[in-house]
């Protein structure tokens, strides 16, 4: 499945006085997973949405494939996002049944997938003359990865997919969006804040911070230029001096710190316990924004 490449320049989005996303820049590469993670209040469903045209900027320009994505059909029908849906409307609760949904997403998404929707639909045992309304948190969950997914648009995107989904289904979640990007290898965007259950997934992540993007680089990669070290803290002082220090937490003597840097040779050069982190460990350590005291 061919995609195109998507991409942000100098995106800026205020809300009244506070602006949610600075002077940013992104790219979305074909055939690729992304991790989008930030902590709430962050700007990823904004980004999501302006990446999409759901929603506007205050200055700035998103293109697919070179075209700019507003109000431009052609570029629309390439991308999907879905998002969980609500379950009261301004009018009251949402008694739209979950085959309106799946009849709409046929007509609006061109690629669609009518016997994977069935398929999904079974395995995920939804009713689908049941009312949004009605539908657990998790239900809710299942509806919006099961249009993303028989979507088959080449660029899919989904905001906190499995926020409502019990661990077997998360697990679940991830074996699918896999399975999909094996057989089809169209380009997915997901954001969450269920971070380590999905790291090994992503194949590159968006770490956003109060409106900026601050890392955007392959998995493995970004996480292995970090590591704790720990021990006597003046032994800690001296064999992190010229390294990044993000993050410090220490017990009467004992001192463990967060570092980004070349943190491997230290276990062999001073007195210092030297371990890896994870995915979660890097993003409190770049987005915690204090130390741990």
């Amino acid at each position: 499945m061919s995609a195109g490449i998507l991409k942000a320049q100098g995106l800026c989005k205020s809300y009244k006085n506070k602006e949610v996303l600075h002077n940013l820049d992104l790219e979305i590469e074909p055939g690729k997973i992304y991790g989008l993670i930030g902590r709430n209040g962050a700007g990823k469903t904004t980004l999501l949405g302006i990446l999409t045209a759901q929603n506007t900027k205050n200055s700035g320009q998103v293109t697919y494939d070179g075209q700019d994505v507003w109000e431009n059909q052609r570029a629309l029908n390439d991308i999907c996002f879905s998002r969980e849906m609500q379950a009261t409307l301004f009018s009251g609760p949402n008694n739209l049944k979950i085959k309106h949904y799946l009849r709409s997403a046929a007509i609006y998404y061109p690629h669609w997938d009518q016997a994977y929707a069935d398929r999904l639909l079974e395995e995920f045992k939804l009713e689908t003359k049941k009312k949004i309304s009605q539908l657990s948190k998790g239900q809710m969950s299942m509806v919006t990865i099961l249009i993303a997914l028989a979507s088959r648009s080449p660029v899919t995107i989904l905001d906190e997919p499995a926020a409502g989904l019990d661990v077997v289904m998360r697990e679940r979640f991830y074996q699918l969006l896999l399975e999909d990007f094996a057989q089809t290898g169209r380009t997915f965007i997901v954001s969450t804040h269920i971070i380590e259950e999905a790291a090994s997934v992503f194949e590159r992540v968006i770490i956003l911070d109060e409106g900026r993007i601050i890392e955007n680089a392959p998995t493995e990669e970004l996480v292995d230029q970090f590591r704790y070290v720990s021990g006597r803290d003046d032994v800690v002082d001296r064999a992190c001096s010229g390294l990044q220090v993000l993050m410090t937490h220490q017990m009467g003597r004992h001192k463990t710190v967060a570092v980004r840097g070349d943190a491997v040779r230290l276990a062999a050069e001073e007195d210092v316990d030297v371990s890896p982190m994870n995915l979660q460990n890097v993003f409190v350590a770049l987005c915690g924004h204090g130390d741990a005291q």
